[in-house]
């Protein structure tokens, strides 16, 4: 049987047109930032008591970034201390929640750039302001942190005698604080600022200073540096078209 040149011509046609929607299917799939946050960090990452929806300064951040750098995002939410495993499991591909920069951790992930600096301050219930006035005067008393963050490392490396108890959030442990179940609780200065900031810390104060010096950072698998490098691109293009600037001055009322 004699086969038409110009059937074959098309059918080659129709397969090569196939052949490039299927490559650009997988290529629009490779395009999809997955993102794990914890979702009790305020003003970082918190769910909008009025919308119920995920906001806050990371979540605006990787938004843009990943905008800007032309993924699609999906965005999961977690445990602080569950972040890093998901990550390394391939569950996520981008992990942020106010992640302090630390030796300890660059052996696991990789950072991008610092996009925060920030350091650990204490808060105490206001009638024990007599009675503590400095780090010092924790030794050997029930010190609030949350789980896996700097603070609950301090407490418990730094704090002689200090008996630590640990929370899955932030929130928690400031209700333990006002509640009297402990002295003092120790968490990052913006996220202690912030509860300051809310009609819910009444009776709570800080004390003046800082703990320690700390930077943030946006983390990923070491693995993975076409992430690395997408993130760190999208981050210096936000500085540059002053986007950055505008999402910093909208969380914390000023450039950065």
């Amino acid at each position: 049987m004699r086969i038409n040149p110009m059937f074959c011509l098309k059918q080659k046609i129709l397969c090569g047109i196939a052949a490039l929607c299927t490559v650009l299917s997988v290529q629009a799939e490779d395009k999809i930032m997955r993102v794990g946050a914890e979702p009790a960090y305020a003003p970082f990452e918190f769910i909008d008591e009025e919308t119920k929806e995920l906001t806050g300064f990371d979540i605006e951040l990787i938004k843009a970034i990943a905008e800007v750098e032309g993924y699609e995002i999906e965005i999961s939410t977690m445990p602080f201390d569950a972040l890093i495993p998901a990550l390394l499991t391939n569950n996520v591909d981008v992990i942020l929640s106010a992640i302090t920069i630390t030796e300890e951790r660059k052996k696991r992930v990789a950072f991008s750039v610092p996009y925060y600096d920030s350091g650990l301050t204490i808060l105490i219930n206001e009638k024990d302001k007599d009675k503590v006035k400095s780090v010092k005067d924790l030794e050997g008393q029930k010190i609030c942190v949350q789980i896996g963050t700097t603070g609950a490392n301090y407490a418990s490396t730094q704090i002689k005698d200090a008996v630590v108890s640990q929370f899955n959030t932030a929130p928690e442990s400031y209700l333990e604080l006002k509640a009297g179940g402990c002295v003092a609780a120790i968490n990052d200065r913006p996220v202690n600022d912030y509860y300051l900031a809310t009609n819910k810390s009444e009776g709570i104060i800080s004390l003046p200073g800082t703990l320690s010096s700390e930077s943030y950072g946006i983390a990923m698998r070491k693995t993975d540096e076409d992430m690395v490098k997408a993130v760190n691109d999208g981050y210096q293009k936000l500085k540059e078209n002053g986007t950055l600037d505008k999402i910093y001055s909208k969380w914390f009322g000023s450039s950065k």
